[in-house]
C-alpha cells in the first residue's frame, strides 16, 4: 500500500509542478511583436563637410548653455528668462507631467482592486395575499459591512504592453520637452542677433544721413558761390531725406523684434525693452567633431523613435483583445437585520472564484482596433525616417550656408573698402571741380549699400549659426570650439577617423 500511495504523491506533486510552471508561461506571456529599432539608411559623411560616424543615441545627455559660445552676457540673461518664463515651454512641461501620470495608469493595472463597503437599510415587505404590511411586522432592518478585491490576470500581456506604450510615451514627452526648450533658446538667439544687427544697421543709416548732411552743406555752399548748379543741392537733398526716411522705417523693424523676444521670455511686450547696443559678438568656428558627436543629441530624433515604441506597444495592447481573460475575485463580510448582532461571527459572508470571460463575436471590431494599431505604428516609423532625414538637412543646409556666406562676407568686406575708397576720392574730386555731383551720389550710395548688404550677410551668418546648433540638438560647449580670431567662419575641416560602424541615427 506504501507503493501506490507514493506513485500518487509523486503524480500530484508532477502536476503541481505542470500547473505552475504553465501559470509562469502564460505569465511571461506577451502578445505582439517586440520593438526593435527602424532599420534607417545613413550616409558615410555629410555633403558640406568631412566623414562622420552613424551616430549613437545620446539625447539624454546634458546640452549645457550652448549661448556661451557667443559670449554676450546680456543674451544669457535673457536666457534665463526664457527657461523660466516661457510658455510653451511650461506647456510642454504639463504635458510631461501629463504622460508620466498615463504611465502611471497603466502599471496601476498590474495591482489588484480593493475596496470596502457599508450599508443600512429599512424595508417594508407586504403579503402576496392582502397587499398591506400586517401591523408593523413586514418591516425590517439590514446592516452589511463587506470588503472586496479583484485582480484581472496579466495572461497575454495586455498590462505590459500599456505600461510599455505608456512609458514610451513620457519618454518622448520628455524629448519634446527639451525640444520646445531648445527651439525656444534658438529663436530667441534668432531675434537677438537680428535685433543686434538691426542696431548696427540704424547706426550706418545715422552715420550716412550725417555724412549726406554734410554733402548737403557743400552743395549748398558751391551753389553759392556760384560753381555748383541748383540741381546739386535738390539732388543732394533728396539723398539726405531719403536716407533720413530709412533710418525711420528700420525702427519698425527693430521694435518688432523686441515684442518677439519679450513674447519669448514670457513678458507683455510694453513691460519689456533692450536698448540699443553694438554687435561685438565674433562667429564662433564650428568644431570639426560636429557630424559624429552632436547630430545624435537632436531632442526632435529621440521624441520620434519613443513614439515609435509606443505605438509598436499598443498593437500588442490590440492582440491581446481576442484572448480571454482571467479574474479573480473576493468578498468577505458581516451582514445581519439585528445590529446588536451585526459583527458576529455567525453573520459573517464570504465568496471567492475565479471567471473566465472572453468575447466571441464583435463584428471585427477587434480585427479593426488591430488594423489600426499597425497603421499607426507604420505611420510613426515614417515620420521617425522622416524626422532623421530632415536632421540630415539641417545640419547640411547650414553647414553650407556657413560656408558660403563666409566667402562672401570675406568678398564683401572688400568690396565695402573698395567702395568708401571710390566714395572719398570722387568727393574729393568734386571739390576740386573734376567731376559732376551725380559722380559723388553714385560712388556714396555705393558704398552705403555695401555696407548694408556686409551687414545683412552677417545677420544671415549668425542666423545660419544659430540654426546649425538647432539642427545639431543643442549645439557644442565653448570650450570644444577653437577660438574664433574674426567675424568670417572657416569651413570645418573633415573629421579624421571617423568610421562608418555604429547604430542608425537618433
Amino acid at each position: 500500500m506504501i507503493r501506490p500511495l507514493n506513485r500518487l504523491s509523486n503524480r500530484s506533486t508532477l502536476r503541481a509542478v505542470a500547473a505552475a510552471a504553465a501559470a509562469l508561461w502564460l505569465a511571461g506571456c506577451a502578445v505582439g511583436p517586440d520593438y526593435v529599432r527602424p532599420a534607417m539608411e545613413t550616409p558615410a559623411a555629410f555633403k558640406e563637410t568631412g566623414d562622420w560616424k552613424p551616430a549613437e543615441p545620446q539625447d539624454a545627455h546634458p546640452k549645457g548653455d550652448w549661448w556661451a559660445i557667443y559670449q554676450d552676457p546680456t543674451l544669457g540673461e535673457l536666457m534665463t528668462q526664457v527657461n523660466i518664463n516661457n510658455q510653451n515651454i511650461k506647456l510642454a512641461e504639463a504635458n510631461y507631467r501629463q504622460a508620466q501620470a498615463v504611465a502611471s495608469q497603466a502599471r496601476a493595472a498590474f495591482f489588484p482592486t480593493v475596496g470596502a463597503s457599508a450599508g443600512v437599510t429599512r424595508s417594508n415587505s407586504r403579503s402576496a395575499s392582502t397587499g398591506v404590511s400586517g401591523g408593523g411586522a413586514g418591516i425590517s432592518n439590514n446592516y452589511s459591512l463587506a470588503a472586496n478585491a479583484s485582480w484581472e490576470l496579466d495572461l497575454w500581456g495586455s498590462v505590459r504592453r500599456s505600461v510599455e506604450a505608456g512609458e514610451a510615451g513620457a519618454q518622448a514627452s520628455e524629448a519634446q520637452l527639451a525640444n520646445a526648450r531648445l527651439s525656444a533658446q534658438a529663436l530667441l538667439a534668432e531675434n537677438y542677433f537680428d535685433l543686434r544687427v538691426t542696431d548696427a544697421q540704424k547706426a550706418l543709416l545715422d552715420r550716412t544721413v550725417e555724412a549726406y548732411a554734410q554733402t548737403l552743406k557743400l552743395t549748398q555752399n558751391r551753389y553759392a558761390v556760384g560753381v555748383a548748379q541748383r540741381s546739386d543741392v535738390i539732388q543732394a537733398q533728396t539723398q539726405l531725406q531719403s536716407a533720413q526716411a530709412e533710418a525711420i522705417d528700420i525702427e519698425v523693424t527693430r521694435a518688432q523684434l523686441e515684442h518677439a523676444i519679450a513674447l519669448l521670455v514670457g513678458r507683455a511686450p510694453a513691460a519689456f525693452s533692450l536698448p540699443p547696443a553694438p554687435l561685438r559678438v565674433a562667429l564662433p568656428t564650428p568644431p570639426v567633431s560636429l557630424p559624429s558627436q552632436l547630430l545624435e543629441r537632436r531632442p526632435d530624433i529621440a521624441a520620434a523613435e519613443r513614439q515609435v515604441a509606443s505605438a509598436n506597444a499598443r498593437i500588442g495592447v490590440a492582440r491581446a483583445a481576442f484572448f480571454p481573460t482571467l479574474s479573480l475575485s473576493a468578498s468577505g463580510g458581516f451582514q445581519s437585520s439585528s445590529f446588536a448582532n451585526w459583527l458576529t461571527l455567525p453573520n459573517r459572508i464570504w465568496s471567492l472564484g475565479p471567471a473566465l470571460a472572453a468575447t466571441l463575436f464583435d463584428g471585427g471590431l477587434r480585427r479593426a482596433q488591430t488594423d489600426a494599431a499597425v497603421a499607426a505604428y507604420d505611420a510613426q516609423v515614417a515620420a521617425y525616417r522622416q524626422t532623421v532625414l530632415s536632421a540630415f538637412q539641417g545640419v547640411e543646409d547650414n553647414l553650407a550656408a556657413l560656408n558660403y556666406l563666409g566667402r562672401e562676407a570675406a568678398v564683401q568686406n572688400d568690396a565695402v573698402q573698395s567702395a568708401q575708397e571710390a566714395a572719398q576720392l570722387i568727393l574729393n574730386q568734386y571739390r576740386a571741380g573734376t567731376v559732376s555731383f551725380i559722380n559723388v551720389i553714385t560712388a556714396q550710395t555705393t558704398a552705403f549699400t555695401a555696407e548694408r548688404t556686409a551687414l545683412q550677410i552677417l545677420g544671415r551668418q549668425f542666423t545660419a549659426n544659430v540654426l546649425l546648433v538647432t539642427a545639431l540638438g543643442g549645439g557644442w560647449h565653448a570650450g570644444e570650439a577653437p577660438p574664433a580670431n574674426s567675424g568670417v567662419p572657416t569651413p570645418p575641416a573633415p573629421a579624421s577617423g571617423a568610421g562608418a560602424a555604429g547604430r542608425d541615427a537618433g
